[in-house]
C-alpha cells in the first residue's frame, strides 16, 4: 500500500475534476482521499433526493450534487426497488436474481416512475472532466454514448460493469468494453468484484459470498500510446489519479517520463526513488 500521494511531488495547474454518476453514501469512494487534498472539485448525480441532500451536507463547498437521472436525454422508466441504491432505469431480472443468494431480496421492484433523462453533454458547466466513477446499475453504456464529447477530456474511468443480465435488456461487461476501446480507453484492472452463490447454497453463512462472477468494478485508462493530444496538466492530472487511487506506478512512470521528455524535467527518477523509500525529504526534480 503506497503512502503517499503523488502530489507531494508534482501538483496540477488547476484543480482535478472527478464526476461520480451514481453517488451516494453507502460506501467510502476510491477518491475520498484526494478530497480532504483540496486538489478535486467533485461533481455528483444521485436521483435520490434525500441521499443527493445528505451528499451536499457531507461534502460541503465547492463540490456540486445534482438529483438528476443521467441517460441518454429521454423520458425513461425508473425502476424503484426496496434498497434506494438498486433502483435503475432497466426491469430488474427478477428470475434471475431469485437464482442467486440475497439478490432479489436487495432488488425487488417497489414502483414505477415516469422521468426525463440528461446527457452529459447538455449540462452546462462540465466541459472538462479528468475522472469518472459510475455506477448506475445497468445503464452505464447509456450515460456514456450521452457524453462522448466530455468523454474526450476523460482520464480515468471505474464503472461497475454486469456479468450477467441483472435487469432486463442491459448492457453486459463485453458491450462496456467494446465501446471504452472504441472510444481511445484501454483496460487496466477489474478493481472489485460481486459475487454470489446458487441457492440453495451458502458458503460459510455468508449469503453475500460466492463461486460466481456476476459484475465487476473495471478501470479503464486513456491510451497511454499516445499521448501527444494531452497537455502537460492533463498528464500530471493522470499521474496523480493513477498514483494515489489506484496505485498503477508503472503507468505513472511512464506518465512521468513523458511529461520529463515534454518539460526537461526529472520527475521520473524522483518517483522511482520515492518509490523504494517513500517519503523522503524534498525529492530534486
Amino acid at each position: 500500500m503506497l503512502n503517499f500521494s503523488l502530489s507531494e511531488l508534482i501538483q496540477p495547474e488547476t484543480r482535478i475534476t472527478i464526476l461520480d454518476v451514481g453517488a451516494s453514501m453507502t460506501e467510502k469512494p476510491p477518491y475520498a482521499h484526494l478530497i480532504a487534498s483540496g486538489l478535486v472539485r467533485l461533481i455528483g448525480f444521485e436521483p435520490n433526493q434525500a441521499e443527493c441532500e445528505r451528499l451536499r451536507e457531507h461534502y460541503g463547498k465547492p463540490h456540486e450534487f445534482f438529483p438528476y437521472f443521467i441517460g441518454d436525454g429521454k423520458p425513461a422508466v425508473f425502476w424503484e426497488t426496496n434498497w434506494f441504491a438498486t433502483g435503475s432505469l432497466f426491469k430488474p431480472n427478477t428470475p434471475l436474481l431469485e437464482k442467486f443468494q440475497n439478490l432479489a431480496e436487495l432488488v425487488t421492484p417497489v414502483a414505477q416512475h415516469n422521468i426525463e433523462t440528461k446527457r452529459l453533454d447538455d449540462i452546462p458547466d462540465i466541459d472538462d472532466v479528468d475522472y469518472i466513477k459510475i455506477d448506475v446499475q445497468g445503464a452505464e453504456l447509456m450515460v456514456f454514448k450521452g457524453g462522448e464529447k466530455l468523454l474526450d477530456k476523460v482520464l480515468l474511468i471505474q464503472s461497475e460493469a454486469e456479468f450477467h443480465p441483472l435487469y432486463e435488456d442491459q448492457p453486459l461487461f463485453a458491450d462496456l468494453d467494446t465501446y471504452l476501446r472504441g472510444r481511445n480507453f484501454m483496460f487496466a484492472k477489474f478493481v472489485g468484484f460481486g459475487t454470489r452463490c446458487i441457492k440453495p447454497t451458502l458458503l460459510n453463512n455468508n449469503p453475500n459470498l460466492g463461486t460466481n462472477i456476476l459484475w465487476c468494478d473495471a478501470l479503464y485508462a486513456k491510451n497511454w500510446l499516445d499521448l501527444s493530444p494531452l497537455s502537460t496538466d492533463k498528464i500530471i492530472k493522470y499521474a496523480i489519479l493513477a498514483h494515489d487511487i489506484y496505485e498503477q506506478v508503472d503507468l505513472v512512470a511512464y506518465l512521468l517520463k513523458h511529461l520529463d521528455d515534454m518539460k526537461g524535467t526529472n520527475y521520473g527518477l524522483a518517483y522511482q526513488q520515492w518509490l523504494e523509500k517513500p517519503r523522503p525529504g524534498t525529492a530534486a526534480v
